[in-house]
């Protein structure tokens, strides 16, 4: 029996950080084995909220090393950009015939990202991000996404997309299901609910120990506790919340030990540190050898794309014959 394949992608954002690998390369590598699968490095979005493509390519490349890096394997995976493959420009187009803009306008997403980035005036690339992001999915006909919570109302889209397609011309597409993420988002190093470079509250996945201990001694935690011998309360600290999904064996001492005052936040904070840089030493220093030889990455790169251009334009000859525009 044929796996089923899955679309995943991120906006090329330059260095990724260990949100993204919580919330997201972690899944993708879990499911890379029971599942063929696509991964779209999302650089037409990116222009959705921000015009300058000074830095899109570079950043392109460093996340792609990081990918690489946490153990997505472009031999099983195809890895490419969203902007070399241009079929996902024309279904996009057909895609904007089959929804309303009424629908659209009431995608909850949409409405998040409006508020969080302060957008007074959306573009219609914004509104139709969803749309887009439909064609990705449906272009290499994914029969599940890997997402967060957030992006189940896109998934939602992406299947009324499928549904119309099929109903008014003949079954193309299959209607994709989401794959949740096990494991909630991290919270920035600040408290902010999202962990992301422009807030400047992350750890990077190329952060070496030093700088972990660093950005981890600055770190919220419960402010009623000011000093060790205070109790605290585990459950409104952040930096137990680290400890949950990065030193899971000790979280049963820590709670005990914060809630007593035996245990001290610096020293907390340390503990979370060392268990975070020993997850990320094998990343680092396979990043590095990525690093030192750029050639390799960018074959890869062409590699996913030539792969990626192959599904894509045998996906649209079918729609254009189904559609009667061949």
């Amino acid at each position: 029996m044929d796996k089923k394949r899955i679309l995943s992608g991120m906006r090329p954002t330059g260095k990724l950080h260990i949100g993204h690998y919580v919330g997201a390369l972690e899944n993708w590598i879990n499911l890379q084995n029971n599942y063929e699968s696509y991964h779209l490095i999302a650089d037409y979005h990116v222009l959705t909220t921000k015009l300058d493509t000074s830095h899109i390519y570079q950043d392109s490349i460093d996340m792609l090393i990081d990918w690489l890096a946490t153990g997505l394997d472009p031999v099983k995976s195809p890895m490419f950009r969203q902007s070399q493959i241009k079929e996902h420009t024309e279904l996009n187009l057909i895609f904007g015939m089959l929804i309303t803009v009424n629908r659209l306008e009431r995608n909850p997403t949409l409405k998040d990202q409006i508020r969080d980035l302060n957008i007074e005036n959306v573009i219609y690339g914004h509104l139709g991000y969803p749309v887009l992001q439909a064609a990705d999915i449906l272009l290499y006909k994914g029969n599940a996404v890997p997402v967060g919570e957030d992006q189940v109302p896109h998934v939602e889209i992406t299947r009324e997309i499928a549904r119309k397609f099929n109903n008014q011309y003949v079954e193309v597409f299959p209607e994709p299901e989401p794959l949740l993420t096990k494991f909630a988002r991290l919270s920035g190093l600040d408290g902010n609910a999202k962990m992301s470079k422009s807030l400047n509250n992350t750890i990077l996945l190329s952060d070496e120990p030093e700088t972990v201990k660093a950005k981890l001694k600055k770190a919220v935690t419960d402010p009623n506790k000011l000093r060790k011998g205070d109790p605290g309360n585990p459950d409104i600290c952040l930096v137990f919340s680290y400890h949950k999904k990065f030193n899971p064996g000790e979280v049963p001492e820590i709670d005990t030990n914060c809630r007593s005052g035996a245990l001290g936040c610096v020293d907390c904070k340390m503990k979370c540190a060392a268990k975070i840089s020993e997850m990320l030493a094998p990343i680092i220093e396979k990043r590095k050898l990525y690093e030192n030889d750029i050639k390799s990455v960018k074959d890869i790169l062409e590699d996913g794309e030539k792969r990626a251009r192959k599904t894509a334009q045998e996906t649209m000859a079918e729609v254009r014959e189904k559609m009667n525009l061949g």
